[in-house]
């Protein structure tokens, strides 16, 4: 099954910095696996309709998405999880 991991947060925060180099990380471990990425800025329409359908409140969040869109694990606030444990979600 193909997964989707989300990426929601805002640039320019406190946060942007780390999240986008965990984004960059995170696809490079990832290189060759069927897992697509998308990250949002949750300040744009398009950001805040997802936090809206997903009741994501705290950023950065990032969620792990099954092909129908359901979410399979997400994670919410400035501690973001470790890489293992979101290609372990998003590779299930």
């Amino acid at each position: 099954m193909r997964m989707k991991v989300l990426i929601l947060y805002k640039p320019n925060s406190e946060h942007s910095r780390e999240v986008e180099e965990y984004v960059e990380e995170l696809k490079k471990r990832s290189v060759g696996s069927p897992i697509r990425f998308e990250v949002l800025n949750a300040n744009t329409r398009d950001g805040m309709a997802t936090a809206s359908i997903y009741d994501i409140f705290s950023f950065p969040a990032i969620m792990v998405l099954r092909m129908d869109g359901s979410v399979q694990k997400s994670w919410e606030g400035p501690n973001l999880p470790m890489f293992d444990e979101v290609q372990a979600y998003a590779n299930a």
